[in-house]
Protein backbone atom coordinates (compact mmCIF):
# COMPACT_ATOMS: atom_id res chain seq x y z
CA UNK A 1 0.00 0.00 0.00
CA UNK A 2 0.91 3.65 -0.40
CA UNK A 3 0.01 5.68 2.69
CA UNK A 4 0.11 9.47 3.02
CA UNK A 5 0.37 11.18 6.41
CA UNK A 6 -0.59 14.83 6.77
CA UNK A 7 1.50 15.88 9.74
CA UNK A 8 3.19 18.86 11.33
CA UNK A 9 6.74 19.42 9.99
CA UNK A 10 8.47 16.09 10.52
CA UNK A 11 11.53 17.63 12.17
CA UNK A 12 9.22 18.88 14.95
CA UNK A 13 7.95 15.39 15.82
CA UNK A 14 9.32 13.36 18.72
CA UNK A 15 9.86 9.81 17.43
CA UNK A 16 9.88 8.45 20.98
CA UNK A 17 6.46 9.90 21.78
CA UNK A 18 4.52 10.84 18.67
CA UNK A 19 1.74 8.48 17.62
CA UNK A 20 2.06 9.59 13.98
CA UNK A 21 5.61 8.26 13.94
CA UNK A 22 4.45 5.02 15.57
CA UNK A 23 1.84 4.55 12.83
CA UNK A 24 4.32 5.34 10.05
CA UNK A 25 6.86 2.93 11.54
CA UNK A 26 4.24 0.19 11.72
CA UNK A 27 3.29 0.76 8.08
CA UNK A 28 6.93 0.66 7.00
CA UNK A 29 7.56 -2.53 9.00
CA UNK A 30 4.57 -4.13 7.27
CA UNK A 31 6.07 -3.34 3.86
CA UNK A 32 4.14 -0.24 2.81
CA UNK A 33 5.30 3.04 1.24
CA UNK A 34 5.13 6.06 3.53
CA UNK A 35 4.63 9.60 2.20
CA UNK A 36 4.33 12.82 4.20
CA UNK A 37 2.91 16.27 3.61
CA UNK A 38 1.50 19.26 5.53
CA UNK A 39 -1.80 21.13 5.42
CA UNK A 40 -0.25 24.08 3.59
CA UNK A 41 0.96 21.73 0.83
CA UNK A 42 -2.52 20.49 -0.12
CA UNK A 43 -4.20 21.73 -3.28
CA UNK A 44 -7.16 21.10 -5.57
CA UNK A 45 -6.67 20.55 -9.31
CA UNK A 46 -9.65 19.90 -11.56
CA UNK A 47 -11.82 19.19 -8.50
CA UNK A 48 -9.43 16.57 -7.11
CA UNK A 49 -7.22 16.72 -4.02
CA UNK A 50 -3.48 16.78 -4.62
CA UNK A 51 -0.49 17.38 -2.38
CA UNK A 52 3.22 18.03 -2.50
CA UNK A 53 4.39 14.73 -1.03
CA UNK A 54 7.75 13.32 0.02
CA UNK A 55 8.45 9.66 0.53
CA UNK A 56 10.02 9.01 3.90
CA UNK A 57 12.19 6.21 5.23
CA UNK A 58 12.27 5.84 9.00
CA UNK A 59 14.83 4.40 11.37
CA UNK A 60 12.57 2.74 13.96
CA UNK A 61 13.05 3.59 17.62
CA UNK A 62 14.39 0.93 19.96
CA UNK A 63 13.01 0.11 23.40
CA UNK A 64 15.97 -0.22 25.75
CA UNK A 65 15.48 -0.78 29.48
CA UNK A 66 12.00 0.67 29.39
CA UNK A 67 12.91 3.76 27.35
CA UNK A 68 12.63 4.51 23.65
CA UNK A 69 15.85 5.53 21.94
CA UNK A 70 16.02 7.16 18.50
CA UNK A 71 18.94 7.73 16.16
CA UNK A 72 19.73 11.20 14.87
CA UNK A 73 18.65 11.58 12.12
CA UNK A 74 15.74 9.18 12.48
CA UNK A 75 14.23 9.78 9.03
CA UNK A 76 15.28 10.34 5.42
CA UNK A 77 13.10 12.33 3.03
CA UNK A 78 12.87 11.88 -0.72
CA UNK A 79 12.27 14.58 -3.31
CA UNK A 80 9.03 16.55 -3.19
CA UNK A 81 6.47 15.73 -5.89
CA UNK A 82 2.97 16.96 -6.68
CA UNK A 83 0.80 13.82 -6.55
CA UNK A 84 -2.92 13.12 -6.61
CA UNK A 85 -4.03 11.89 -3.20
CA UNK A 86 -6.29 9.38 -4.93
CA UNK A 87 -3.15 7.48 -5.95
CA UNK A 88 -2.70 6.72 -2.25
CA UNK A 89 -4.46 3.76 -0.67
CA UNK A 90 -5.05 5.71 2.54
CA UNK A 91 -4.51 9.23 3.84
CA UNK A 92 -4.06 9.91 7.56
CA UNK A 93 -4.98 13.42 8.74
CA UNK A 94 -2.68 13.82 11.76
CA UNK A 95 -2.06 17.57 12.09
CA UNK A 96 -2.21 18.84 15.67
CA UNK A 97 -4.90 21.32 16.75
CA UNK A 98 -5.93 24.08 17.01
CA UNK A 99 -8.63 23.52 14.41
CA UNK A 100 -8.12 26.97 12.89
CA UNK A 101 -8.83 28.29 9.38
CA UNK A 102 -5.80 26.49 7.94
CA UNK A 103 -6.92 23.20 9.45
CA UNK A 104 -10.53 23.60 8.33
CA UNK A 105 -9.54 24.51 4.77
CA UNK A 106 -7.39 21.37 4.68
CA UNK A 107 -10.45 19.27 5.54
CA UNK A 108 -12.38 20.95 2.72
CA UNK A 109 -9.61 19.97 0.31
CA UNK A 110 -9.67 16.40 1.62
CA UNK A 111 -13.39 16.27 0.79
CA UNK A 112 -12.23 16.09 -2.85
CA UNK A 113 -10.78 12.62 -2.35
CA UNK A 114 -13.02 9.84 -3.62
CA UNK A 115 -13.25 7.58 -0.58
CA UNK A 116 -14.21 4.70 -2.84
CA UNK A 117 -10.62 4.92 -4.07
CA UNK A 118 -8.75 6.18 -1.01
CA UNK A 119 -9.53 5.74 2.70
CA UNK A 120 -9.21 8.96 4.74
CA UNK A 121 -8.50 8.58 8.47
CA UNK A 122 -10.29 10.41 10.04
CA UNK A 123 -13.14 11.58 7.82
CA UNK A 124 -12.74 15.28 6.95
CA UNK A 125 -16.41 15.99 7.66
CA UNK A 126 -16.21 13.95 10.85
CA UNK A 127 -13.30 16.03 12.10
CA UNK A 128 -15.15 19.25 11.30
CA UNK A 129 -18.26 18.10 13.15
CA UNK A 130 -16.44 16.69 16.18
CA UNK A 131 -15.07 19.50 18.30
CA UNK A 132 -13.02 17.54 20.80
CA UNK A 133 -14.74 19.15 23.80
CA UNK A 134 -18.29 19.51 22.43
CA UNK A 135 -18.60 16.09 20.78
CA UNK A 136 -18.92 14.34 24.13
CA UNK A 137 -22.03 16.35 25.09
CA UNK A 138 -24.32 14.13 23.01
CA UNK A 139 -23.54 11.17 25.29
CA UNK A 140 -25.45 12.51 28.27
CA UNK A 141 -25.23 9.31 30.34
CA UNK A 142 -21.44 9.30 30.07
CA UNK A 143 -20.39 12.88 30.86
CA UNK A 144 -20.12 14.92 34.08
CA UNK A 145 -22.45 17.89 34.59
CA UNK A 146 -21.41 20.42 31.95
CA UNK A 147 -22.36 23.79 30.52
CA UNK A 148 -21.05 25.69 27.52
CA UNK A 149 -21.47 29.45 27.63
CA UNK A 150 -19.83 32.85 27.17
CA UNK A 151 -22.09 34.52 29.74
CA UNK A 152 -20.22 35.40 32.93
CA UNK A 153 -23.27 35.41 35.21
CA UNK A 154 -24.51 32.08 33.89
CA UNK A 155 -21.07 30.58 34.45
CA UNK A 156 -20.95 32.06 37.96
CA UNK A 157 -24.30 30.49 38.88
CA UNK A 158 -23.11 27.08 37.67
CA UNK A 159 -19.83 27.34 39.59
CA UNK A 160 -21.60 28.50 42.76
CA UNK A 161 -23.97 25.53 42.50
CA UNK A 162 -21.21 22.98 41.91
CA UNK A 163 -18.41 24.39 44.05
CA UNK A 164 -15.29 23.28 42.23
CA UNK A 165 -15.28 23.21 38.41
CA UNK A 166 -12.96 22.93 35.43
CA UNK A 167 -13.04 25.57 32.68
CA UNK A 168 -11.90 24.48 29.22
CA UNK A 169 -11.40 26.53 26.05
CA UNK A 170 -13.16 24.74 23.19
CA UNK A 171 -10.33 24.85 20.67
CA UNK A 172 -7.12 24.02 22.54
CA UNK A 173 -5.18 20.79 22.95
CA UNK A 174 -2.92 19.04 25.47
CA UNK A 175 -4.46 20.78 28.48
CA UNK A 176 -3.74 24.28 27.18
CA UNK A 177 -5.81 26.96 28.90
CA UNK A 178 -7.65 24.57 31.23
CA UNK A 179 -8.34 26.24 34.58
CA UNK A 180 -9.56 25.16 38.00
CA UNK A 181 -12.43 27.52 38.83
CA UNK A 182 -14.17 28.17 42.17
CA UNK A 183 -16.81 30.76 43.02
CA UNK A 184 -14.75 32.22 45.85
CA UNK A 185 -11.74 32.89 43.64
CA UNK A 186 -10.96 36.62 43.70
CA UNK A 187 -9.79 36.27 40.08
CA UNK A 188 -13.11 34.72 38.96
CA UNK A 189 -14.22 37.64 36.78
CA UNK A 190 -10.81 38.05 35.18
CA UNK A 191 -10.52 34.33 34.47
CA UNK A 192 -13.89 34.24 32.72
CA UNK A 193 -13.23 37.50 30.84
CA UNK A 194 -9.89 36.24 29.53
CA UNK A 195 -11.18 32.77 28.68
CA UNK A 196 -14.28 34.04 26.83
CA UNK A 197 -12.50 37.01 25.22
CA UNK A 198 -14.79 39.40 27.08
CA UNK A 199 -17.87 37.27 26.49
CA UNK A 200 -17.35 36.80 22.75
CA UNK A 201 -16.62 33.05 22.62
CA UNK A 202 -18.08 30.23 24.73
CA UNK A 203 -16.10 27.98 27.03
CA UNK A 204 -16.91 24.61 28.59
CA UNK A 205 -17.33 24.40 32.36
CA UNK A 206 -17.57 20.96 33.97
CA UNK A 207 -18.09 19.78 37.51
CA UNK A 208 -14.69 18.99 39.00
CA UNK A 209 -14.20 15.25 39.40
CA UNK A 210 -12.17 14.44 42.55
CA UNK A 211 -11.17 11.16 40.87
CA UNK A 212 -8.85 13.28 38.67
CA UNK A 213 -6.31 12.94 41.50
CA UNK A 214 -6.18 9.23 40.64
CA UNK A 215 -5.52 9.95 36.97
CA UNK A 216 -7.02 10.81 33.61
CA UNK A 217 -7.35 7.71 31.46
CA UNK A 218 -6.69 7.83 27.71
CA UNK A 219 -8.37 5.01 25.79
CA UNK A 220 -7.52 4.42 22.13
CA UNK A 221 -10.39 3.26 19.92
CA UNK A 222 -10.08 1.75 16.45
CA UNK A 223 -13.34 1.79 14.48
CA UNK A 224 -15.25 2.11 17.76
CA UNK A 225 -13.43 -0.70 19.59
CA UNK A 226 -10.98 -0.02 22.46
CA UNK A 227 -7.53 -1.41 21.73
CA UNK A 228 -5.45 0.04 24.55
CA UNK A 229 -5.33 2.48 27.45
CA UNK A 230 -2.99 4.34 29.77
CA UNK A 231 -3.45 6.39 32.91
CA UNK A 232 -2.03 9.93 33.02
CA UNK A 233 -1.08 11.31 36.41
CA UNK A 234 -0.38 14.87 37.50
CA UNK A 235 3.20 15.89 38.19
CA UNK A 236 2.04 17.21 41.55
CA UNK A 237 2.74 20.85 40.75
CA UNK A 238 -0.19 21.05 38.29
CA UNK A 239 -3.77 19.78 38.60
CA UNK A 240 -3.75 18.75 34.93
CA UNK A 241 -2.78 15.18 34.04
CA UNK A 242 -1.80 15.77 30.40
CA UNK A 243 1.59 14.47 29.29
CA UNK A 244 2.25 17.83 27.64
CA UNK A 245 1.97 19.56 31.04
CA UNK A 246 4.49 17.27 32.72
CA UNK A 247 2.19 14.45 33.73
CA UNK A 248 3.47 10.89 34.02
CA UNK A 249 1.89 7.72 32.64
CA UNK A 250 1.06 4.40 34.24
CA UNK A 251 -0.24 1.04 33.10
CA UNK A 252 -3.98 0.53 33.48
CA UNK A 253 -6.92 -1.62 32.45
CA UNK A 254 -10.26 -0.75 30.86
CA UNK A 255 -13.02 -1.10 33.47
CA UNK A 256 -16.54 -2.39 32.77
CA UNK A 257 -17.84 1.20 33.07
CA UNK A 258 -15.26 2.42 30.53
CA UNK A 259 -16.15 -0.44 28.18
CA UNK A 260 -19.78 0.66 28.53
CA UNK A 261 -18.81 4.21 27.50
CA UNK A 262 -16.93 2.88 24.47
CA UNK A 263 -20.01 0.87 23.48
CA UNK A 264 -22.23 3.95 23.87
CA UNK A 265 -20.18 6.05 21.48
CA UNK A 266 -19.01 3.38 19.00
CA UNK A 267 -21.91 3.58 16.54
CA UNK A 268 -21.74 7.39 16.36
CA UNK A 269 -17.97 7.31 15.80
CA UNK A 270 -18.37 4.85 12.91
CA UNK A 271 -21.25 6.86 11.47
CA UNK A 272 -19.06 9.99 11.45
CA UNK A 273 -16.03 8.23 9.95
CA UNK A 274 -13.98 8.70 13.13
CA UNK A 275 -11.81 5.62 12.87
CA UNK A 276 -8.81 6.41 15.09
CA UNK A 277 -9.91 8.16 18.28
CA UNK A 278 -8.64 8.77 21.80
CA UNK A 279 -11.18 9.33 24.55
CA UNK A 280 -10.44 10.75 27.99
CA UNK A 281 -12.19 9.28 31.03
CA UNK A 282 -12.00 10.44 34.66
CA UNK A 283 -13.70 8.50 37.42
CA UNK A 284 -16.00 6.73 34.99
CA UNK A 285 -17.01 9.92 33.14
CA UNK A 286 -16.25 10.78 29.52
CA UNK A 287 -14.60 14.21 29.38
CA UNK A 288 -13.23 14.52 25.80
CA UNK A 289 -13.22 12.77 22.43
CA UNK A 290 -9.94 13.39 20.60
CA UNK A 291 -10.22 12.99 16.82
CA UNK A 292 -7.56 15.23 15.27
CA UNK A 293 -4.24 13.64 16.27
CA UNK A 294 -4.87 11.47 19.35
CA UNK A 295 -1.71 10.30 21.03
CA UNK A 296 -0.71 7.65 23.56
CA UNK A 297 0.28 4.73 21.33
CA UNK A 298 3.99 4.87 22.18
CA UNK A 299 3.28 4.91 25.90
CA UNK A 300 0.74 2.07 25.76
CA UNK A 301 3.10 -0.07 23.69
CA UNK A 302 5.92 0.56 26.17
CA UNK A 303 3.80 -0.23 29.22
CA UNK A 304 1.83 -3.18 27.84
CA UNK A 305 4.23 -4.68 25.29
CA UNK A 306 1.68 -4.16 22.52
CA UNK A 307 2.01 -3.00 18.91
CA UNK A 308 -1.04 -0.81 18.45
CA UNK A 309 0.36 0.74 15.27
CA UNK A 310 0.38 -2.69 13.65
CA UNK A 311 -3.27 -3.19 14.63
CA UNK A 312 -4.24 0.10 13.00
CA UNK A 313 -2.38 -0.56 9.74
CA UNK A 314 -3.67 -4.12 9.56
CA UNK A 315 -7.21 -2.81 10.01
CA UNK A 316 -6.59 -0.45 7.07
CA UNK A 317 -5.30 -3.39 5.00
CA UNK A 318 -8.36 -5.50 5.78
CA UNK A 319 -10.77 -2.63 5.13
CA UNK A 320 -9.25 -1.87 1.74
CA UNK A 321 -9.22 -5.56 0.81
CA UNK A 322 -12.92 -5.81 1.62
CA UNK A 323 -13.63 -2.77 -0.57
CA UNK A 324 -11.79 -4.34 -3.49
CA UNK A 325 -13.85 -7.52 -3.17
CA UNK A 326 -17.17 -5.65 -3.22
Amino acid sequence: MKLAFIIDPIHQLDPCHDTSVALMEAAQNLGHEIWVTQVNLLTVIESKAWAFLQQVELVPVQLVEGRYLALNPWYKLGARSLISLETMDAVFMRTDPPVNDSYLYATYILDYIDQNKTLVVNSPSGIRDANEKMYALQFTDAIPETIVSADQQFIRKFVEAKGATILKPLGNKAGEGILFLQSGDRNFNSIVELSTLQGRIPVMVQTYLPAAKEGDKRIILLNGEPIGALNRLSSGSDFRNNMATGGTVAQTEITPREQEICTQIAQKLRQDGLIFVGIDVIGGYLTEVNVTSPTGVREIDRLDGTQLGNQVIQWVEQTLNRKKQQ
